[in-house]
């Protein structure tokens, strides 16, 4: 009997390795801001096709996309918000979303009574097709694609 628990339990511990990526842990994150980047993160992590050069000048594409997740850290619905007419990078953001859920749940904060938290993600598509994520993207490339303000002497 207990060579056959053994057994079981190895067994078990095989198929765990081979099961799907649990959830994260709920977050603590008080701003929607801090629980994009979570969810980007986990993004970019499940996916093959990003990249953490320098951003190119010009990109080949950007797609919005609009998520919700669930109480339980589930995409509810992924939708492209805005394209460029590049169809094959429209489904890759969405399926990007898809493959890397679930995400960690949203505290009830986030979600301020209604079951679910719903934002915005830019992807941002170089030439080769690879991309990065808007809210993995530091600061600098927001001051470099705003214009300062013109000068009045």
């Amino acid at each position: 009997m207990h060579k056959k628990k053994l057994a079981l339990a190895a067994i078990a511990a095989c198929l765990a390795g081979c099961a799907i990526t649990p959830a994260p842990a709920p977050v603590t994150v008080e701003t929607l801001d801090g629980y994009k980047r979570g969810v980007a993160k986990r993004i970019a992590a499940a996916s093959a096709e990003t990249y953490s050069a320098p951003l190119p000048e010009v990109m080949k594409s950007i797609v919005v996309v609009e998520i919700t997740i669930d109480s339980g850290g589930a995409p509810l619905a992924v939708s492209v918000l805005r394209t460029n007419g590049y169809p094959q990078l429209e489904q890759r953001a969405l399926q990007s979303v898809v493959k890397a859920a679930p995400f960690a749940a949203p505290g009830a904060e986030l979600m301020q009574g209604a079951g679910w938290v719903s934002f915005l993600e830019t992807f941002l598509f170089r030439d080769d097709d690879s991309f990065q994520l808007r809210s993995l993207v530091g600061d600098a490339w927001k001051s470099s694609t705003t214009s300062p303000p013109a000068s009045t002497d």
